[in-house]
């Protein structure tokens, strides 16, 4: 068994560290570093490629999440061993080995982990996000404040493992958006 989880580790940060938004812009020769915010995620792409591309990107990175922690419910038995696959997909996309230990800022992963476990608190907190964007156009706010929500409802809904494990999840989206959130404060913050 030991080994088993070690490979589902492994497997979930490796296939978490690919970067798909850094990809799909070379493939159409543009460097996403230097483009927009130079962060490597779906709503960069979007900048550099518009919709249908960063479509494309929020949806294989929601994959990364959702892939480990399917198979890893399907494996393992413990609860605390499949929040720690998922949030090992979530590693991967924010310190990509392929990155030099760079990444996103692990919005779209972690809502992949947390589609899989909590479906209908993961549809209040899109529902949430969404209407944020749209009204602030802001990608970055309705992140943080999908980040915020998150565990607040985890704490109403669900088990206590999953409470923890999205306190740990959200403070690491927070954390990642720090260069965001001083954009935001300074009012230079990009919209979309």
């Amino acid at each position: 068994m030991p080994v088993i989880v070690i490979g589902l580790l492994i497997g979930s940060y490796l296939l978490g560290s690919i970067p798909n938004g850094y990809i799909i812009c070379k493939l159409k020769k543009v460097d996403l570093r230097k483009v927009g915010s130079g962060n490597i995620g779906a709503t960069n792409v979007y900048r550099a490629l518009g919709f249908k591309w960063a479509a494309l990107a929020g949806l294989l990175d929601v994959l990364k999440g959702v892939l480990p922690t399917l198979i890893a419910l399907q494996i393992l038995e413990s609860e605390i061993l499949f929040l720690v696959v998922g949030m090992a997909a979530v590693a991967g996309h924010n310190w990509s080995i392929f990155m030099g230990f760079k990444g996103g800022r692990g919005v779209a992963t972690t809502g992949g982990v947390v589609l899989v476990l909590m479906p209908w608190i993961s549809l209040v907190v899109v529902i949430i996000w969404a209407v944020i964007v749209k009204f602030t156009r802001y990608v970055s706010l309705g992140s943080i404040s999908a980040a915020v929500v998150y565990p607040i409802l985890a704490g109403i809904f669900a088990p206590l493992p999953y409470f923890i494990f999205t306190i740990i999840l959200a403070a690491g989206i927070i954390f990642q958006h720090r260069p965001n959130i001083k954009r935001l404060l300074a009012g230079k913050e990009n919209r979309v």
